[in-house]
């Protein structure tokens, strides 16, 4: 007997899920709030494939006249200017060329509509797939992969995002986001200030003091104590903890992401699934334009446009 709310994401030959798949899957998903938990259903294949999503969040939400569906010569849509993209028909707005030029590797989504009108609200629906109610907190995308497709003694954290994001809610802080402040560099206090075999010596005490901890009753805080800890040395003893940093990286493809720290987090979000890390947000915010659209637009997009581009060719030339 199959659950109502779980949903089947068979995928294709390549290893994706068609536009129109996901359309039909989601339509009916969303509308149970239930097709975030589905990914349970095929987790064994998703991590066979190495999956990974790079969810990119540009907080405050950007106009679609500005975007993605401009209305040149309408009555509301603007100075914005329509321009042509790689694929015939589909035009997007000015403000975005390089973006234009990689549209045969996108699908558009111009449907989605929502009856929220409070940001906070909005963001936590479409993280989650839950309007917010207060009784319970429900887990973000990034959590539900990390639980599904991470791999609890990786190396890396299996969630990371670029700035604060929606939490794991119920499911516990195994599966919450390590937020990176400062993308393109080590996280803080990953230097190790005494030598390995003194960590070990250390890490050997605490587990001791945890168990004393579980025997007085405590025994579900001093398991996650513990798996935070060991999760925390795992990274800081790990070779793979340079994924973080972008000093390795070619001048020319630090330039193409730009220097800008949303650039340096799409760039630093490209080595992390390169390393196996299955769920990474980076967020750029500013993106509240009430006022002075035709001023901020320009600014945000100079920024966004080239990085995310780079980003999807990126993605398509390494596989």
């Amino acid at each position: 007997m199959s659950h109502p709310t779980l949903l089947d994401l068979r995928l294709n030959r390549d290893g994706a899920i068609t536009r129109r798949r996901f359309l039909h899957l989601t339509g009916a998903g969303l509308a149970a709030a239930g097709w975030l938990g589905s990914f349970a259903l095929n987790a064994e294949e998703l991590k066979k494939r190495r999956a990974a999503c790079i969810l990119v969040w540009l907080g405050g939400g950007p106009s679609q006249f500005e975007t993605w569906d401009p209305k040149p010569g309408k009555e509301t849509g603007g100075k914005t200017e329509a321009i042509a993209t790689a694929v015939p028909g589909i035009r997007i707005a000015h403000y975005w060329p390089k973006l234009a030029e990689m549209m045969k590797e996108m699908a558009l989504i111009r449907s989605m509509t929502s009856r929220e009108g409070n940001h906070e609200r909005a963001t936590y629906q479409l993280h989650t797939g839950r309007a917010p109610t207060g009784a319970l907190k429900h887990p973000g995308l990034g959590s539900i992969v990390a639980e599904e497709l991470g791999d609890p003694a990786a190396e890396l954290p299996n969630f990371v995002s670029v700035g604060e994001t929606t939490g794991p809610g119920f499911l516990g802080v195994h599966a919450a986001p390590f937020v990176v402040t400062n993308p393109g560099e080590l996280p803080a206090n990953v230097a190790m200030a005494v030598g390995a075999p003194r960590m070990a010596r250390r890490l050997s005490l605490l587990r001791e003091q945890d168990g004393d901890l579980a025997a007085a009753g405590a025994r579900d805080i001093a398991e996650s104590h513990r798996a935070q800890y060991e999760q925390a040395a795992r990274m800081v003893l790990s070779p793979k903890l340079k994924a973080f940093d972008l000093k390795n990286e070619p001048d020319g493809a630090r330039d193409a992401y730009g220097h800008n720290a949303f650039g340096k987090g799409l760039l630093m979000a490209r080595r992390l699934v390169e390393f196996g890390v299955p769920f990474v947000e980076v967020r750029r915010g500013g993106w509240d334009n009430h006022g002075g659209i035709f001023e901020q637009i320009p600014k945000l997009a100079r920024e966004v446009d080239p990085a995310l581009a780079q980003l999807i060719g990126d993605l398509k030339q390494r596989g």
